[in-house]
């Protein structure tokens, strides 16, 4: 993407004036956006976005630069700036003794990669037409579902992004990652009632991702769950015993969990596990683990956005916390290795610690005896949106479909069920965990960057939880 002795020459000149590291970024990326509407194509765009971040690290601060050209005068000129930057914030406008200069290495560490998603058929080489028709099954499987579906949208993205990074201290690492998405949001209409459901999958593969996510299988599942809502009864209010089914994915190991464990938030001492390393902060039923090395997950790529290789993070294991997630700059003020979780949203962006494919890894439990023993409870088979609290771990989750449970089975299904409460206090208290397993997919925004990310989890029991519905109700017990 960039002559390699042009990258040298841009991170001497950002080094020119002093600073501890330098480090450029440069990303072309090449995306494809459709989007059908009652049956119409109402959107169909593509284009190409490329351009390059550079950094100057000098103790705990970072200076950054970022432009949409890769033209050498431009470059150099960028790092000119930063390299002048540094030295009117430490010297004045008086020249930088020499002593304080750093050498740049002789030459680059180009180690190969391991490839994390192979592609078969680049959506590159794919007609357009052929996606549009592709969108098309989803549409029409969704309306076959049931008369009462009055309105489908059906969405598509494909994104090939090829990166390069290069640090002062010698890393040389480039990637072509590529994503293909399809979302389907189904409306149902009875009388004036209307009730919405969603799908979406998304993986690092090429467009033989539809190979093995049929369009209509999105599309009759979003159906369904629309449709599921329109004979749902009110959720009642209260606490409840709540199973969660795998195939509600890891939206609360993500979100309850996972950001307070981005090293970031420790180091700032805004998350409620800050200082907890070492300790109990889960039942020994719980590890989690984020991992982005597991092939063809929405998070997956080899190396992250500093040019670090990614791993298979433990953050807790059998309950125990055990570490953090990394980017270069937590790992060295907290002096351990780099996790490769610093991630950025583009060029425009510095990295930051992130969340690749979070998981709470399977137990033992039979996924159809996570009920026994139930009197009443709630089960909740998706999530839908959320807020937490990652200074206190306190959580509010909306569920897209759940049913009550009655004597260890699944009754009636309700809507507008939200799950109330805090994270650290709900791993402590599960006490099953199945041996199944299902994931979630999405873009996790945090500090106004958004990332492509996995999450999932088992079948988990946890025996008190508020529930928030439109009317009170006795809460759930379990029987002896």
């Amino acid at each position: 993407m960039l002559d390699r002795e042009l990258v040298r020459k841009a991170l001497g000149t950002a080094m020119g004036r002093g600073g501890e590291s330098a480090q450029i970024f440069v990303e072309r990326t090449v995306a494809t956006s459709l989007r059908i509407d009652g049956r119409r194509l109402e959107e169909s765009a593509s284009g190409v976005e490329q351009g390059v971040g550079l950094a100057l690290t000098d103790g705990k601060r970072t200076l950054y630069a970022s432009g949409n050209s890769t033209d050498e005068e431009f470059l150099l000129r960028m790092a000119d700036r930063l390299a002048r930057a540094r030295s009117l914030a430490h010297h004045g406008p008086a020249v930088v003794p020499e002593a304080v200069l750093r050498p740049l290495p002789e030459q680059f560490d180009v180690r190969p990669l391991r490839l994390i998603s192979p592609v078969l058929v680049p959506p590159a080489t794919v007609g357009m037409d052929r996606k549009v028709a592709t969108l098309r099954r989803a549409d029409g499987a969704a309306r076959a579902r049931d008369p009462r579906v009055a309105q489908v949208t059906v969405v598509y993205r494909d994104v090939e992004q090829q990166v390069l990074v290069a640090d002062t201290d010698g890393t040389w690492g480039s990637e072509i990652r590529q994503y293909v998405t399809i979302g389907v949001t189904a409306v149902a209409r009875a009388g004036d009632t209307i009730r919405m459901g969603y799908e979406a999958r998304s993986e690092t593969r090429g467009f033989e991702f539809f190979d093995v996510n049929l369009p209509e299988d999105v599309g009759a599942e979003a159906a369904r769950v629309a449709l599921l809502q329109l004979d749902a009864r009110p959720a009642p209010a209260g606490a409840f015993t709540v199973v969660l089914s795998a195939s509600a994915g890891g939206t609360m190991v993500h979100e309850a969990c996972g950001h307070g464990l981005e090293a970031d938030f420790i180091l700032k001492a805004l998350s409620v596990y800050a200082g907890k390393e070492g300790q109990q902060v889960a039942s020994r039923l719980v590890t989690v683990v984020d991992d982005g090395t597991l092939p063809n997950l929405r998070g997956s790529s080899s190396m992250d956005d500093e040019g670090a290789a990614t791993t298979r993070c433990v953050l807790i294991d059998k309950g125990m916390l055990q570490g953090f997630l990394h980017s270069r700059r937590t790992a060295r003020e907290m002096k351990v290795e780099p996790t490769g979780n610093g991630r950025r949203e583009s060029y425009r962006h510095l990295p930051i610690p992130r969340m690749r494919n979070t998981i709470i890894l399977p137990g033992k439990t039979p996924p159809d005896q996570m009920l026994a023993g139930i009197r009443e409870g709630i089960l909740v088979c998706r999530m839908g949106g959320g807020e937490v609290d990652v200074a206190t771990g306190n959580f509010v989750f909306s569920c897209s479909e759940a049913y009550m449970i009655r004597n260890g089975r699944i009754a009636e299904p309700i809507r507008d069920a939200t799950l109330i409460g805090n994270g650290p206090e709900v791993l402590t208290t599960i006490d099953k965990v199945g041996s199944d397993l299902g994931y979630g997919v999405g873009t996790c925004g945090k500090e106004g960057q958004g990332v492509p990310v996995a999450d999932a989890q088992p079948s988990l029991r946890i025996p008190r939880i508020t529930v928030g519905g439109v009317a009170a109700e006795g809460g759930g017990t379990e029987s002896a």
